[in-house]
């Protein structure tokens, strides 16, 4: 099933004035730094510290009465975790979320603290697929994937939606896109709904070094999946393949993939507090990360837009990142 510009604008109805409309930030000293303007789309002051509350209230709030009674599951490292946590409570649906043991610990206490039950498994060894499924069939629940959904892309290209009415409402043409990649869900989104309505853009998706599942995938043609055997900071990127649904938009849609290590992560994280003063995770730094470290090509462009994913950094990690020592 395919996702269209109305699915996007429905999705918009339906988060109308439960998800915030979040700000497109200007910097004098990084236009000045890039030598063109950069506008940042922070979903870091998004409800839940990230893009995913946008899909996952999109997501439920379509569940009949019947679904909405035996709840949901889904799985996710912290992010989908929190917004399908928040959208169930707010729609009175009961939430377990299958997380990883080991992440951040931030994720995992917001997540509890929107009334989900938490269920963690052992990323490299367990399947949290097989996990969710076992978990929804004993229960009726109904799985709510992180990204490879319909009702969950449209969402997420509410992002784009906005992120195109603010920029010509600052007079600004939109050369280029950018935004992290894990499963493609926000920018397979995204890149609807920009490319929809300003169709010259070139939407470039970012991953770590070493989690180049899509990369690898647009270069062969067809989806690839890897077992990782390391980890990267980005906790929100590591998803080892691009979903069913979203990798044949981001083919159709996608110009380029910049990939980043982890030093260009913590320099941007860096950045984002001491000049833009933000506070940005990881995995939501990555698309600013690849145009700092020249990865993303700018030559002859006016201007570029970037998502910031989202602001859930565990305090002692972020501290130690501020101080250097990561």
């Amino acid at each position: 099933m395919s996702v269209t510009l109305a699915d996007i604008e429905a999705a918009a109805g339906r988060i109308r004035g439960l998800a915030i409309e979040t700000p497109l930030i200007e910097s004098p000293a990084l236009n000045e730094r890039m030598g063109l303007r950069v506008l940042l789309k922070a979903e870091t002051l998004q409800r839940v510290g990230a893009f995913k509350f946008r899909g996952a209230y999109n997501r439920l709030v379509q569940l009949g009465p019947e679904e909405r009674a035996r709840g949901v599951v889904a799985f996710s490292s912290g992010n989908h975790a929190q917004g399908v946590a928040l959208a169930a409570r707010l729609l009175g649906v009961p939430a377990l979320i299958v997380m990883p043991k080991d992440a951040p610990a931030v994720k995992v206490a917001a997540t509890k603290g929107y009334g989900a039950e938490v269920r963690f498994y052992d990323r490299l060894t367990d399947s949290r697929e097989a996990i969710a499924a076992k978990i929804a069939q004993e229960r009726g629940a109904v799985v709510v994937p992180a990204f490879d959904d319909p009702h969950i892309i449209a969402g997420q290209g509410t992002v784009g939606l906005e992120l195109v009415a603010q920029a010509r409402a600052a007079g600004a043409t939109l050369d280029v896109v950018a935004a992290p990649i894990s499963g493609g869900g926000l920018l397979a989104g995204l890149a609807t709904a920009v490319k929809a309505l300003s169709p010259q853009t070139a939407m470039v998706g970012v991953e770590p070094e070493g989690f180049d599942d899509t990369l690898k995938s647009l270069q062969a043609g067809a989806r690839q999946t890897f077992k990782p055997t390391g980890r990267s900071l980005c906790d929100s990127l590591e998803s080892p393949a691009p979903g069913e649904l979203t990798f044949p938009v981001m083919q159709q849609t996608v110009a380029n993939v910049a990939l980043v290590s982890d030093r260009e992560i913590t320099e941007a994280m860096r950045y984002a507090f001491s000049t833009l003063k933000l506070v940005v995770e990881p995995g939501g730094v990555a698309a600013l990360a690849a145009l700092l470290a020249g990865k993303i090509d700018i030559a002859g462009k006016a201007s570029i837009a970037l998502v910031l994913s989202g602001g859930n950094v565990d305090p002692e990690q972020f501290a130690q990142v501020i101080r250097g020592e990561i």
